[in-house]
């Protein structure tokens, strides 16, 4: 039984959620460890992203409750939950012709009111932010203007300059090159090692699921199959029922964490004959 205690920073109780009408998560419990990177994964239309909505109170509940630590979230203001925790969506918009600079302030809109406008710290922020994501020199260009990648970072850089402890972020590196994602991840790594940033993402590379998180939750028609770190959910089992896909899990020689090595049909009679003994 989950208990809201400190030790997490989100749970649910019997959570349900629905879409356009449609019920996509369905009684759900879970809980979010403090400090950790917990990573959703599971097939497309499974219930990630609609999760990670409801998690940071973009969709509201048909049932249940989700707690911030010991607080129901539905019972915080927004700004309040704002200065706790930071979302960044999946394909986020953003007014035409807003600059990378303006669209990174944003982030710190949670943290001015009436008696405080923008500071200093407000200042810092953003620049600490930009000089994370590698965007300090485009920090004067149009959002528009930049290619998906570069947009993809402005988007995160936002999310930095917000300076909570949990981030949510959907698909982080979604239109990011191979380097470029690997960049992320290790901000995020930092981020979370050296500030205590509990980060909850949703990524779709399981091996890289597995190399950047501590905790796993792997999801199946809108309900959790497996929950716990990667080493004893990334199974063969696991992939086969939650993916509908054959593979095989080998030790990664670099990072010391379970590898997931699809099988297609195509290569399933040589792969199936190298592990013949």
């Amino acid at each position: 039984m989950i208990t809201n205690t400190p030790t997490y920073a989100l749970t649910t109780r019997k959570l349900t959620l629905a879409y356009e009408g449609k019920v996509v998560i369905e009684s759900l419990d879970l809980a979010i460890p403090t400090g950790k990177i917990t990573i959703l994964v599971g097939p497309n239309g499974c219930g990630k992203s609609t999760l990670l909505k409801g998690l940071g109170r973009l969709l509201k509940p048909k049932q249940g409750v989700v707690y911030l630590e010991s607080e129901s979230i539905a019972k915080l203001s927004t700004k309040a939950i704002a200065k706790r925790l930071g979302l960044l969506p999946q394909s986020p918009s953003a007014p035409e012709g807003l600059t990378v600079r303006d669209l990174v302030a944003q982030g710190r809109y949670p943290h001015q009111g009436w008696l405080q406008q923008w500071s200093h710290e407000d200042e810092k922020q953003v620049d600490w932010a930009l000089s994370m994501t590698q965007m300090q020199e485009f920090a004067h260009c149009a959002l528009d203007n930049l290619s998906g990648g570069q947009r993809q970072r402005a988007w995160i850089a936002m999310a930095l300059a917000q300076n909570t402890d949990i981030l949510l972020l959907d698909e982080p590196t979604t239109y990011l090159d191979l380097a470029h994602q690997i960049e992320v991840l290790d901000l995020l790594h930092d981020l979370n090692e050296q500030q205590g940033k509990t980060i909850v993402m949703v990524l779709h590379d399981l091996n890289q699921a597995c190399r950047f998180g501590d905790y796993l939750v792997a999801i199946k028609g809108g309900a959790v199959y497996d929950q716990g770190h990667p080493e004893r959910v990334m199974t063969e089992t696991m992939v086969q029922n939650v993916f509908g896909l054959e593979s095989r899990i080998i030790n990664d020689p670099v990072a010391n964490t379970p590898l997931c090595i699809p099988i297609s049909r195509k290569s399933s009679g040589k792969v199936g004959a190298g592990y013949q003994s």
